[in-house]
Formats: structure tokens, sequence, C-alpha cells
């Protein structure tokens, strides 16, 4: 027990002064009761206490106080304003600071990363955060393998999840065997989904409805009914013979729809959410169960289920509505061929406490786009900044292809440019549906322009080289073509292969000129061997003029003044140089380093 500061003064004068002394032991404490017997002792606790921070992190959110519950407001205000990238520099810059971050301020970061699919954000910030010592928790393992699913790495998500079964010090959750689930489901792998459900039992926990809901759901989308009633069979004898969640019954309908059983699905659909059911229903059991009607002919009984949600949604008391139940609707009044209705209803999830994300705004817009409503589509697309969504590649890769049906080819490259300018990467297809527009059309020169700009930022094929070599040998422009051979030569990390090579001679064969590619790549090979030659040489040169300063600097007192001082000096130099060349051996090997690690990482990227 540790004495106040003020019981410990007045104990303090009580000692150091000899008319006061009594005979008899303070009332409250003694010296020997003290927390530490020396200063040393109480620094090394202090210590043992943070390095036991660093390694097990404090069980909630709340344990958080000072400095890092100021920290972690700092890097939830900045992921509110959506400033992830500043978001996560802050943390990674806190990590070497006086207030390292917990794993807690850490998670809040990858999830925002994972809400808004920056996949190589999230695995280079997590990977940081690991070498950095910094403790994960079950809910940074489920973000982990949420992002590999979504990515469709199902396989490397099942890797980490078995190294999360051997080194994790505590156990998965349910909502680890959601996720888990859900993204198996997903990327078909439903046998491997099933497989997790039965070990689900194994490791005590109870049937989850949830879990039960992706199964179905999958096998639903395999059309395979009786799959979906096998289930829902297994799930009600588990539960004690009543399934009172009714996050299944979505699929259940879509189940008997299948089979044409309409009768029987509207009669599970009564016992869901008729007037006196006992089944408790969700915002996304609700979702579940009128996306069941609008698919299926009933989207008059979705209208009326959906105003009833929106009737009986008060947040934060009642939560009857959430974005899915909007994006339902706006895909059922699409199916209907209202697209204007579509368009009001996911206006209105604003006054519903509900806000878009980029996967709402694509699903809309793209349905417009196939319905020959751009000019539309380009209003909503207007709208994301005002509702503070990013596009995404997908976003821009929509509006581009719609132009390109209108014969608005400039606006469609437009697009294009604006996707690129605002930092993100489309992919090669993209790419080469855009050149592809732009050569089709007769604009060579912004097709060789956009070229320019992606061969830096992609790896191309020999199929896109191809391509544009074909389209400027078609529009006369070979020295073009030996630009590009140039640069493949120059860039050591693409290969020119003999396929490519043959593909060029014939282009320039036309003209005769075919021999200019052998001559061009043996111009390259002189060049690069020149360039070898020239590093080495200046390398040999430094160490030379390092040898030679050191040799300078050593004062004549070191060794004998007669003939000895000469062969001090020169051993003294010898042994100076070799450690400058072994220090500028390491900084070059420390630049390898560098080069192989980004190399690494933008490999991962890609």
């Amino acid at each position: 027990m540790a004495l106040s500061k003020p019981i410990f003064l007045t104990h303090l004068k009580t000692l150091t002064n000899p008319h006061r002394r009594c005979c008899h032991p303070p009332p409250f404490a003694t010296l020997r009761f003290l927390s530490f017997a020396t200063p040393e002792e109480a620094a090394a606790e202090r210590r043992r206490r943070k390095r036991r921070l660093r390694i097990e992190p404090p069980l909630s959110v709340a344990a958080l106080s000072a400095n890092r519950l100021n920290l972690h407001n700092k890097i939830l205000t900045l992921i509110r304003q959506n400033d992830l990238d500043e978001a996560a520099l802050f943390t990674r810059h806190s990590v070497y600071s006086n207030c390292r971050p917990t794993i807690f301020t850490v998670n809040a970061v990858l999830n925002a990363q994972l809400r808004q699919s920056k996949y190589s954000d999230f695995l280079s910030l997590h990977r940081f955060v690991t070498q950095a010592g910094i403790a994960a928790n079950v809910i940074t393992y489920n973000l982990l393998f949420q992002t590999y699913l979504d990515c469709k790495k199902p396989d490397t998500a099942l890797e980490y999840y078995k190294l999360f079964l051997n080194d994790a010090p505590f156990n998965p959750s349910t909502t680890t065997y959601r996720v888990l689930i859900k993204g198996l489901v997903d990327n078909g792998r439903i046998d491997k989904a099933l497989e997790l459900k039965d070990e689900m039992f194994v490791k005590g926990f109870v049937a989850d409805p949830v879990v039960y809901s992706y199964l179905m759901l999958g096998f639903v989308r395999d059309g395979d009914s009786d799959g979906v009633f096998r289930l829902f069979e297994e799930l009600k004898e588990k539960l004690g013979g009543v399934v009172s969640d009714g996050v299944v019954y979505g699929s259940l309908m879509k189940g008997y729809f299948m089979k044409g059983m309409e009768e029987e699905a509207m009669e599970c659909y009564n016992e869901a959410v008729g007037e006196n059911s006992s089944v408790k229903m969700s915002a996304v059991a609700n979702n579940s169960v009128l996306d069941a009607l609008c698919n299926n002919g009933k989207f008059d009984e979705a209208l009326k289920l959906f105003d009833r949600m929106k009737n009986e949604h008060n947040p934060p008391k009642r939560l009857a509505v959430n974005l899915g139940s909007f994006n339902v609707m706006a895909d059922g009044y699409c199916g209907q061929g209202r697209f204007k209705d579509a368009i009001e209803v996911f206006r209105k999830m604003g006054e519903y406490r509900c806000s878009p994300d980029t996967l709402s705004f694509n699903n809309l817009i793209d349905q417009l786009c196939k319905n020959g409503m751009l000019a539309e589509a380009e209003e909503l697309y207007g709208e994301m900044s005002d509702k503070g969504v990013n596009p995404d590649e997908y976003t821009y890769g929509l509006l581009m292809d719609a132009c390109f049906e209108v014969n608005r080819v400039d606006d469609g490259a437009t697009y294009f440019r604006k996707m690129v300018d605002s930092g993100l990467r489309p992919n090669l297809a993209v790419y080469n549906r855009l050149v592809g527009k732009l050569v089709q059309v007769g604009m060579l020169d912004e097709a060789k322009s956009f070229f320019d700009i992606m061969v830096k930022k992609l790896k191309m094929d020999d199929a896109s080289y191809k391509f544009m070599m074909k389209a400027l040998s078609d529009g006369g422009k070979l020295d073009e073509i030996l630009e590009i051979v140039g640069g493949i030569l120059d860039d050591g990390g693409i290969e020119f292969s003999e396929e490519l090579q043959e593909f060029v001679k014939g282009e320039l064969s036309k003209e005769g000129r075919e021999e200019e590619v052998v001559k061009l790549m043996e111009k390259k090979e002189r060049e690069k061997a020149e360039a070898k030659a020239r590093e080495a040489e200046a390398a040999e040169a430094a160490k030379r003029s390092a040898r030679a300063a050191i040799a300078s600097l050593i004062p004549s007192k070191f060794g004998d003044k007669v003939g000895g001082t000469e062969m001090a000096d020169n051993a003294n130099a010898n042994e100076a140089a070799s450690v400058a060349e072994a220090q500028a051996g390491k900084e070059v090997n420390l630049e390898e380093a560098t080069a192989v690690e980004s190399a690494s990482a933008d490999a991962n990227t890609t």
C-alpha cells in the first residue's frame, strides 16, 4: 500500500524532528509498507509496465487515458474527416514517439481503410505495426481475414487463420467464423465454409443463425434449394425446434421461390413479419426478405414492408432500416424500370441517418448507364463529393465505358484522366479499352499520350505493347516504335521477349528498317556496359580518395621517428582505408536492401 503525498511528508517530518519523535509507530503506516524500497525499483516497475502495455494491450478502449486517449481521439477525428492517409501516417509516426498507439487505435485505421477498399494501404500498415511489435488482438485478425477474402484470396486468408490458431494467445470469436464463412461463400468455397461451421461446434460455439444465413445464401446462388432446406432444419434442431432470429428467413423464402412453391414462400414471409410474429427481425433480416420479394415478382409486398420498416425506424432506439435497405429498394425499382423512383429513394436515405458509400453509388450508376441514362448517372456522380464519398476505379470505368457507348470519346478519356490524377490505379483491362477506343476513332496521338503515362504505372503485357506498336506502325510512326523499344531495354524489370522482338522487326520491315532493332539493342548493351565501367571506376576513385584523405589525417607521432614513421603511417592509413571501404560497402548494401524492399512492396500492391 502506498502512502499519499501529504501523509508521507508529515511522516518524514516526524522522523527527522527529534523533539517530536514518539515511541509508538505512526497511526497509518510504517516505512516498510511503502510500494518500493528504492527509486531504482520504482523505475524498474515503470519500465515493466510499459513493456507489458506493448506486449499485452489493455482489454478495452475504456482503459486508455491521458496521452494515449488523446492520440486515439485525434486519429478518430482524422478518420471521420475521411483523411485516411493522414490517419495512417500519424499512426506510423506515433510508434516512434513517447506515446505509442495501442492496437485499438491501429484497428480503427485498419477498419476505415478496409471500408474504403484500400487494401494495399491496409496491408502496408498492418505489416508496419506488426514489425513495430504492437500486439494484435482478435479484431486485427478478423480485419486481416476480411481483407484477403475481399481480394479474392481465400487460400491466403485460410493460411493466416491456421497461423492464428497455432500462435495467437487467444481463441477465435463468433465474428471470426462469420467473416471467414461469408468470405468463403462469396469466393465459391462453400464446402470449406461448411467445414468451418462444423468446427465451430467442436470448439464449443452454439449454432449461429447469421452463419447459417450466409451458408443458405450460398446454396441459393448455386441453385441448390435442397441445401437451403437442409441447413434450416439443422439450425432448427440445434436451437431446440424454434428459430427466432429472422436473418435466415429471406434465404428460406428464396429457396421456396426456386422450387416454385410460392404459397410456402409467402407463409414463411407471414411467419417472419406477420402481426403476431415472434421472430426478431433486424434491419439485415428485413433486407433479406425485401430482396426475396423484389426478385420474385412481389414488389408491391416489398414496398409495403419497406414503408413499415421506415415507420418503425427510430434511431438510436430502433434501427429498422440501414444502407442495405435503400440499396435493395433502388435495385428493386430499377428491376421494374422505374429509374426515377430508384434515384429518389436513394437520395432519401439521409433522412433516416443512412449514408451511401462508394459501392452504393457504383451500383446505381451501373444500372443507369446500362439503361441509357448517362446524364442521370453523371449527375449522381457529381453528388458523391457532396456526400463525402470518393469515386473509385470502378466508378470511373463505368462512366468511361458509358461515354464510349454514346460516342463521347473525349469525355470518356477525361474520366480516365481524372482517375489517374486522383491517385487511383486502373487495371490493364480498363487501360486497354481506353486505348482501343481512341485508336478506333483515329485519336492516335491521344492514345500514345496515355500509353506514355500508364507504361510507368502498369505492368503491361506483350499484347498491350503489340497493340500500340501496331497502331503506330499503321500511322507511319516507326520512330516512336523504336522509342518504345528503347524504353523497354532501359527498364531492367521488363523483358524484351523474342516474340516481341520478331513482331517489332516485322513491323519495321515494311520500310526495310528491321536492322535498326538489332542496332538499338547493341547500342543499349554498350551503354549499360559503359555505365557499369564508369560506376566501377568511380567507386575505385572514391576508395583511393578515402585512403589519401585518411592517410593525410594520421599524425606523425605514431610510429618510429627514424624510418618507422612512414611504415606506421602507411599501416594506419591502410587500416583506415579498409574501414572506409567496409563502410562504403555497407552503404551500398543498404541501398540494395532498400531497393529490394521497395520492389517487394510494389509487387504486393500489384
